[in-house]
Order: structure tokens, then C-alpha cells, then sequence
């Protein structure tokens, strides 16, 4: 009887945690020739796996296959660092208008990649996971103009995420070693 108690209970849990998350919106469509190319990371929220990383980039390759190449590569512990490198893909998630995608690097896991900030003319973009728990901001230069990036912030706000873990991506253009 306990156990049926403490399930019913966890579960209620489960079903009110589910009521309180907001979902997350992303843009209404992409367009993945004009995605393809090189985007700099600006700023994100710290992630385990990008520990020490600066000079941050991401390039997106659409294949004939259905699929994007993914390759990151960032400088390790410094501007100067030895280049890391990461090669992955990304799969269109059906019926999101090519702005939910599914990365993986290491088979069989993917991660959530959706699009939920992006230019009309493609010269930034902003990456979220609905569990609000990662972010970037993406440019097609390495700096941002400050104006475009605070109204960034303004509207990552109003989408649910903490702000104040946003941290700025260190690279040679806006740091002096």
C-alpha cells in the first residue's frame, strides 16, 4: 500500500511539473542553405563538455543525405590554445519547419537543438534546449554589435531563461592575451 502511495504521489509530482514548465518557442522556419556556413559563439551558458573553450565556432554543412554536418572547434584554456575539434551531425526534426534539430556526436545520443532567436538576414541566431538548461548566441562575425546583443538578451528573458548565467565567449577580437 506504501508503494502505491509513493507512486501515486511521485507521479502527481511528475504531472504538475509537466503543467508548470513553459514550452519553448522556436523561429517559424529555417532555411538551411542560408544557416550552412561559419557562426562564432558570442556568448552561452557554460556547458561541461566546452570547459576551457575560447574562440568558439560552429559550422553547418546540409548534406544531399537529409542531414547537417555539425563541426565545432574551439582554442583550449586560452586565445592561443591548441584547437579542439568536434565533428557531429544534425536531423531535422519532422514538421518543425527545420527549426528543431537533434545533434549528435556520439552515437546513439542526440541533444535538442532548436532555433529560437534568428535575423531575418541570418547574422545571428540563438540556440536553446526546452529544459532551458543550454543557450548560445551565434554570429556570422566574431563581435556583436552591443544594441542587437542586449535586445538578444531582452528576448532570451522573455523566453524563460536565466540571464545572469549567460557568460561572453572570450576570442582574439574582443580579449588581449
Amino acid at each position: 500500500m506504501k508503494k502505491l502511495y509513493y507512486l501515486s504521489f511521485f507521479l502527481f509530482l511528475m504531472f504538475l511539473s509537466a503543467c508548470t514548465t513553459q514550452s519553448l518557442s522556436t523561429v517559424s522556419h529555417v532555411d538551411l542553405a542560408k544557416y550552412a556556413g561559419k557562426w562564432y559563439e558570442i556568448a552561452s551558458y557554460p556547458q561541461w563538455f566546452q570547459k576551457g573553450c575560447t574562440c568558439t565556432t560552429a559550422e553547418y554543412t546540409p548534406t544531399d543525405k537529409g542531414y547537417v554536418i555539425v563541426e565545432n572547434r574551439c582554442n583550449k584554456d586560452s586565445i592561443n590554445g591548441k584547437q579542439s575539434y568536434i565533428k557531429g551531425k544534425a536531423f531535422v526534426v519532422e514538421g518543425s519547419s527545420n527549426a528543431k534539430l537533434n545533434v549528435q556526436f556520439f552515437w546513439p545520443f542526440k541533444g535538442k537543438y532548436w532555433i529560437i532567436d534568428l535575423a531575418e538576414d541570418y547574422s545571428y541566431a540563438v540556440i536553446g534546449h526546452p529544459n532551458r538548461k543550454y543557450l548560445w548566441i551565434l554570429s556570422r562575425t566574431p563581435v556583436m554589435d552591443e544594441g542587437i546583443y542586449k535586445q538578444i538578451i531582452a528576448r532570451i528573458k522573455q523566453k524563460g531563461f536565466d540571464i545572469t548565467k549567460i557568460e561572453i565567449t572570450k576570442n582574439k577580437f574582443t580579449e588581449k592575451e
